[in-house]
């Protein structure tokens, strides 16, 4: 049986979306290390990944060719800055939450970045949304405060942080929209992120390293890895449907994380964050139905 374009690409989603779940997973697994590391180490893997795709690249003009390509486009250089800030931000942000909470609340507060990347867009490119878009971004924050049960204890520090990491990868995707919008190479996107995050990391790990184990170890290793099969999966995802038409399925992501968590973790969300789930998601299928309707009646128009 053959497999349409659209079919190709929801698959692809899912897949990244179980890789996310995993990075996730093993993340928690690694253990007591501090985030600033677990950080350090997903990236470097990242970054020797981004820089391989890169070199393999073809190319004419034999090594002075290669080395163009690692040349940002004219004028691109401080939207990678931003995208590389607000995405170390994000990353910190999303390690912290999944060390300190359930990974499927953590998972879910993450995928606020959406409806962040809604706001950001205003400033940064220029588009804007109309009430009914407004009202979803209203109506998955409120979801958040579900997940997120603010109170006056210590739990609610894990739940803001996840939060700010939603609101710093909403920030960074904006960024990656401006850069594809200029043009400019999505491995040299990846790769400046990376080497930018792990140079930003590099003190923090220097100064509070901690010694791991060889199972820690192996279980950081898996975590670039699988990060690594999430950003392949989610890019081959979008050369085969465009986005709009595909990503509301990314929200998979938090059904696997419950999985996972509730089968190695013993972790069950309870009633609450299950209801918060339930309206971001339901948000997000809105979200993503009113955005075709709207597409199709531009295209008509």
């Amino acid at each position: 049986m053959k497999i349409n374009s659209r079919t190709k690409g929801i698959l692809c989603v899912l897949s990244a979306a179980f890789c996310f779940a995993l990075m996730n997973l093993f993340i928690r697994l690694s253990g007591d290390i501090p985030t600033m590391q677990k950080c350090f180490f997903r990236n470097a893997i990242a970054a020797v990944i981004a820089f391989f795709a890169i070199i393999k690249t073809p190319t004419e003009g034999g090594a002075k060719g290669k080395l163009l390509l690692f040349r940002a486009k004219s004028g691109n250089l401080k939207y990678l800055f931003l995208r590389a800030l607000c995405g170390t931000m994000g990353l910190i942000c999303n390690f912290y939450a999944v060390d300190h909470m359930n990974i499927s609340d953590a998972s879910m507060l993450n995928k606020l970045s959406p409806f962040f990347a809604i706001i950001f867009s205003c400033f940064i490119l220029h588009e804007y949304a109309d009430r009914v878009e407004w009202a979803l971004v209203f109506l998955a924050f409120g979801g958040a405060l579900l997940v997120a049960k603010p109170g006056f204890s210590s739990e609610i520090i894990p739940a803001a942080v996840g939060v700010l990491g939603g609101l710093g990868a909403g920030a960074a995707y904006t960024f990656v929209r401006k850069l594809g919008q200029r043009g400019e190479n999505s491995a040299l996107i990846v790769l400046f992120f990376s080497a930018f995050s792990c140079l930003a990391l590099m003190p923090f790990v220097i100064a509070d390293f901690a010694p791991m184990s060889g199972r820690q170890l192996l279980f950081l290793i898996l975590t670039g890895a699988a990060a690594a099969g999430g950003q392949f999966s989610i890019t081959a995802a979008y050369t085969h449907a465009p986005a709009k038409e595909i990503s509301v399925f990314d929200y998979s992501q938090v059904i696997f994380a419950a999985l996972l968590g509730a089968l190695f973790l013993g972790q069950v969300p309870d009633g609450l964050s299950i209801l918060g789930y339930i309206v971001i998601i339901a948000a997000a299928v809105i979200k993503w139905k009113y955005g075709l309707d709207k597409s199709r009646r531009e295209a008509a128009e």
